[in-house]
């Protein structure tokens, strides 16, 4: 803690040190050195009215009459310090300043390690076994109260969250050579040398891309330029980095560290109301900020234009809160109301999307994205170069590990996403393993197979935790839809509407749903026929698919048959109530977006389900193949009106259905329509009065299509019929 100075009569010291043991103890220990020392001591600090509890009148105190002293010397005799002159001295009277001197960089642990100090002492006890001395107009100051606010306020900050915590040590960076254009971009813009003049600068970009990097990099570059007043990195996997009521308390405790007036200033309120870090965001900022900021000098002080850095927005728990912080601070740009520069990046989540494009923040703020791009392969290839050489010399590895051939496989495997590579390197160097050329077979094994069947020692594991995060932040209704849309991709429908069709979602809710995961994938087009998706990497889905990985989240496993059920069910339930293509009659409650046809959406959960079937992963069940079996085929295709039906592996059908059922199912054997030319076997659906052939796609597959008319001359199955010694039509009943 920091010292007060020291007074002209030895009985200061006895009043302070009796109200502070800590500072006893210290003076106790270091009264030898500092006997000898002829440095400076730090100015004296001013002291607050309201620390100070005057006595009702002076306290004048007698002593017995002292021996004879002998005559002073002629040469006068300095006094050790801290001692003055042998003769009354009155305490000063205090300053109206708060009584407050730290050092000029506080640490948390500083403050929070504080002993606890007494309130109250009587005099009696101050003064025992005291004597020869007269205190005349003075007070008591009790100190115990220095800095006390600037500790209540560090119990609701983020200290976890901030650029140089020991907790993030070591942090996310930009690898030496890469990322420059991004950093040298954003340090221009801090330092005023940009085309941007907008006070707020966002940088947005998918999961994994490197925004935490970029914005630690340019944090440190910002620091030893003495541009950088406070930082927050968010993280929703730690409980201490994701609270959006220690904002504005974060970013106050950290200015107060660095500027003395601030420092005062909010120390006092702090003390005088508590119950400040408290309020809400607004009266927060308020109060801690904008307040505080007005009675500093801030261009004297060093504050005006400097940086605040909030990385991982979208990490901060609640979308409203989000939002929120990002209307409090446009505000107070618009007003200047705070003499700061922000920095925030963030993933492409609709919620801040919609507030950065709102009139009320779009004017005061710049964008940059940081998108997936191949064009920074070299860069990959430089930090892994680097990294895999630094653990080779560190473990006495040859100079051909890893080889060029591994280096280009990773570099590949990236497809252009940071997290994935800097995850490898994780993995490779971990220490609890059997070393780093075991860890990189691992990798090679799993880069080769681009598998989803990873175990325990999977190298990914940090982004499946974070890809876990993504969704579960999804509310439980869209979550359903999402892991529906991921399933009907993981399964080979790239067609938005074909999707949206069988799923029952309009181009609005389809487009809602895509947009809480917009952080691993991209969503183009304002309408079904025009959309495209894209995912940044495909250990997303790999991901989704892994029941291990994945867990309840799982678009496989249990989420796929229980759908697949659904579906099944369904499909019973339509053919027992409709006659044809052109009356559909859905189950009650069946309600259908206005731009889906009852025609389509038959269709689409038609093909829908034949595809589920098909997944070798998930092979049907003995009760859920009998109820397929009774399915009544002819009216299944009856009731199809596409003429364009997907092509459905016969061969993986079979595959996946109990042997004693495959036959009742799906089979191929000689074409059962009469007149029938074909010589070759043709795939047959169903059993008995349900047998019917379907129209027939390659050797390996049937079309889910209505085969009614079959062009004249032709059957069902594209071969020639011939009746009576003519060729006819084969239609089927």
């Amino acid at each position: 803690m920091s010292r007060r100075p020291r007074k002209k009569v030895k009985l200061t010291h006895t009043i302070e040190e009796s109200l502070d043991p800590a500072r006893r103890v210290a003076n106790l220990d270091g009264a030898r050195s500092q006997a000898s020392a002829s440095t400076p001591q730090r100015p004296p600090a001013p002291l607050s009215t309201q620390d100070t509890a005057p006595l009702s009148q002076p306290a004048t105190i007698t002593a017995p009459a002292p021996p004879p002293v002998p005559p002073p010397p002629t040469t006068p005799t300095p006094a050790p310090p801290g001692v003055g002159p042998s003769k009354t001295a009155p305490i000063p009277a205090p300053s109206p300043s708060p009584a407050f001197v730290p050092s000029p960089a506080l640490s948390p642990h500083s403050l929070s390690s504080t002993p606890s100090q007494p309130q109250h002492l009587h005099a009696r006890e101050i003064l025992r076994n005291a004597h020869n001395f007269t205190i005349t107009h003075s007070q008591f100051i009790d100190a115990s109260h220095a800095g006390s606010g600037l500790r209540e306020l560090l119990k609701y900050s983020m200290p976890d969250a901030f650029h140089d915590s020991g907790a993030r040590y070591p942090p996310p960076k930009c690898h030496l050579g890469t990322r420059n254009e991004y950093i040298e971009l954003i340090t221009d813009w801090a330092l005023g040398k940009s085309d941007r003049k907008e006070p707020i600068l966002w940088m947005h970009g998918p999961f994994g891309i490197g925004k935490s990097a970029v914005a630690q990099s340019c944090a440190e570059a910002l620091e030893s330029m003495n541009k950088l007043t406070a930082t927050l990195f968010f993280s929703r996997s730690n409980a201490g980095r994701d609270d959006p009521r220690r904002v504005f308390t974060s970013i106050a405790y950290q200015i107060a560290t660095t500027c003395p007036p601030f420092r005062e200033i909010i120390n006092n309120r702090m003390i005088e109301d508590p119950a400040l870090a408290t309020k809400s965001l607004s009266t927060q900022f308020k109060e801690l900020l904008v307040r505080p900021l007005g009675q500093v000098d801030t261009a004297g002080s060093g504050l005006e234009e400097c940086v605040v850095i909030i990385d991982g927005l979208d990490e901060c728990r609640g979308t409203a809160e989000q939002c929120e912080i990002i209307k409090i601070i446009a505000a107070s740009v618009d007003k200047h109301t705070t003499p700061f520069r922000w920095f925030i990046t963030s993933r492409p989540e609709d919620p801040i999307i919609r507030t950065m494009n709102s009139p009320a923040v779009s004017p005061v703020r710049s964008r940059i994205e940081l998108p997936v791009s191949r064009a920074i392969d070299h860069q990959i290839l430089v930090y892994l170069t680097d990294e895999l050489k630094l653990i080779r010399e560190d473990h006495g590895l040859p100079e051909s590990w890893p080889s060029e051939k591994v280096l280009a496989l990773l570099v590949e495997r990236g497809a252009g996403l940071w997290i994935y590579v800097a995850t490898i390197v994780r993995f490779i160097k971990d220490e609890n393993s059997l070393g780093p050329e075991d860890q990189l077979r691992i990798v090679l094994k799993y880069a080769k197979e681009v598998s989803a069947k990873v175990r325990a020692d999977n190298p990914l594991a940090e982004m499946d935790f974070f890809y876990t995060l993504i969704m579960e932040q999804i509310p439980l209704k869209v979550r359903t839809a999402v892991r529906n849309i991921l399933l009907a991709y993981s399964v080979l429908i790239d067609d938005p509407s074909y999707v949206a069709t069988a799923l029952r979602l309009s181009a609005e809710q389809f487009r809602r749903a895509c947009a809480s995961i917009q952080s691993v994938m991209e969503l183009k087009g304002s309408d079904l026929e025009s959309m495209s998706i894209k995912f940044y990497h495909t250990s997303f889905l790999d991901f989704m698919r892994d029941p291990q990985r994945s867990k309840d989240l799982c678009i496989y496993g249990d989420f796929l048959i229980e759908h697949r059920w659904e579906l099944l069910e369904w499909l019973h339930e339509v053919c027992s109530r409709s006659t044809d293509s052109s009356h559909i009659v859905f189950p009650s409650g069946t309600v259908l977006p206005e731009d889906v046809s009852g025609a389509d959406h038959y269709d689409g959960v038609l093909g829908w389900f034949w595809l589920l079937c098909e997944e070798p992963e998930c092979p049907l069940d003995f009760q859920t193949a009998m109820s397929l079996a009774e399915l009544p085929f002819k009216k299944m295709l009856r009731l199809a009106v596409d003429k364009k039906g997907w092509e459905i592996n016969g061969d993986q059908i079979r595959d996946n259905l109990p042997a004693e059922l495959c036959d009742k199912i799906v089979q191929k054997g000689k074409c059962p329509i009469p007149g029938c030319m074909n010589t070759e076997d043709v795939w047959i659906l169903g059993h008995g009065e349900n047998e019917t052939v379907p129209n027939q796609g390659s050797s390996f597959s049937f079309r889910l299509e209505n085969n009614q008319d079959p062009p004249d001359g032709d059957c069902v199955c594209g071969a020639e019929i011939q009746r009576g010694g003519k060729v006819k039509s084969a239609r089927i009943t």
